[in-house]
This record gives structure tokens, sequence and C-alpha cells, in this order.
């Protein structure tokens, strides 16, 4: 709506202030005039802590990108967009070691004219990267309404609950049959599970949560259950008669 020395912009890359939650998020920096996304694969391991440090590197990128398809179009066909390659080892489920070899997105920003880093509220940064991030936002503390997702009015604190699910949930599969249905949230603070643990239908849970099955013990949230300000240890099995 008001691109700087009143020329538009071609890619506009929203960015929003980073918490001690995002510090491997990457970030914007300059270099040679032109706006360039740094990741934190491509940091050497000396720099590492210093690319984390909040207050050194005070934004990071949400991926929320706006970019004129004209401008994609134009430098698609002078075969102008250079995107470094991020080597990332990684170790697949079998112990193997693997490198992977990607291109992020947001690093097509030093290719176009006019770029910018617009800092936007917390609230337009939503990540699903890990099955206690997807418990968050299938709950009721999340509705879809046009696109986009909001936080519940009836939620009293607008802050969003600090969710730990343990290794047994890690994958979709898993963590699909271990909720007869997602639970009730929205006066969650704080949960925490660990181990064996499946949970009933219709259950609510409030305040600060912790259920901790141990090795060898399994723990069943039965159906309608309320856990208010709660720890839940040890074994307790609820069984088909």
């Amino acid at each position: 709506m008001n691109p700087p020395n009143g020329k538009p912009c071609e890619f506009v890359m929203e960015v929003t202030n980073k918490t001690r939650a995002d510090v491997k998020g990457g970030t914007l920096t300059q270099y040679e005039g032109k706006l360039r996304l740094v990741e934190i694969a491509q940091v050497p391991k000396a720099h590492v802590d210093e690319f984390k440090s909040v207050s050194k590197f005070k934004i990071f990128n949400t991926n929320n990108l706006w970019i004129s398809l004209a401008a994609v179009k134009r430098l698609q066909e002078q075969n102008a967009i250079d995107m470094e390659i991020i080597v990332n080892p990684k170790t697949l489920d079998g112990g193997l070691n693997v490198i992977q070899l990607e291109t992020a997105v947001g690093a097509a920003i030093k290719s176009f004219e006019n770029s910018l880093g617009i800092n936007v509220p917390r609230s337009r940064f939503l990540p699903v990267k890990t099955t206690s991030d997807l418990l968050l936002v299938m709950s009721n503390l999340y509705s879809l309404n046009a696109g986009s997702l909001t936080m519940s009015e009836k939620r009293e604190f607008p802050t969003v609950p600090l969710v730990k699910l343990g290794s047994s949930f890690t994958k979709v599969q898993d963590y699909l049959r271990r909720f007869e249905s997602i639970p009730d949230m929205l006066e969650l603070d704080h949960l925490t599970v660990s181990g064996d643990v499946t949970f009933g239908k219709n259950v609510s849970l409030k305040g600060t949560v912790i259920i901790i099955a141990n090795h060898g013990d399994r723990i069943d949230i039965p159906p309608g259950a309320v856990l208010e300000n709660k720890i839940v240890s040890g074994n307790l099995r609820i069984l088909d008669h």
C-alpha cells in the first residue's frame, strides 16, 4: 500500500519478534544492498550461539511471503533466481545418516527488487512442526475463520499453553491413536505427557497437568475426566469388559 521510494515491492517477508522458543528461525541480514535470509544450517558452529541470540537478531522469518508473480515470471525467464543449497545432515529412523539438500523459498528475497521485511504480530505465526503444535491447533483453543486460525474468545488469557508430548506421540499416526477425541484445553496453561498414555473422549485439561507413565506402565485417562492442576503417574488401565 505504501512502498518505500514509491516503487512497488516485489518480495515481502513477514517477520516477527524472536523469543527463546524461536532461536532456530531464519533471520534477515543486509549484504551488498540486498536483503538476505540466513538459516541456522548455514551458520558455522562457532557462531551458532551468536545467531540464536535474541538481542543480536531480534526478528525471524515466519515464512509468510508475498511475492509478485510478474517478477517471478521475469526472473525465471532470465534464470536469475539464485538460491543457495543448504546442506542439512539428518538421521533416518533406521539410524542411517543422510545428507538432505534444501533450498529455502525465503532465500529468493535477494533476487527481487525493493524487497522488504515487515514486522507482524505474533498472531500471524502459528507453526505446526510437531504433534505438540498439532494438538494446540486441533483443540477448541482455535477456530477456522475465512482461512485464518483465531484463538477462541472463551479463553480468558490470549497466551498459548505450553504443550510437551513425549516420544510416544512423535509420529502422527501414534498421536491420533492416543486421543479418542481432542481434550478441552480452553483453561490449560501447561501440559506435559511422557510414556504410554492414552486419552478417552471428552477429557478436560485445566491449569498445569503433568502425566507420566514410567517404563512398563500405562496410563489411560478415562472418558469425561477433568484434570485441573494435577500430576498423574503410575499405572492406570481401562479395559473393555
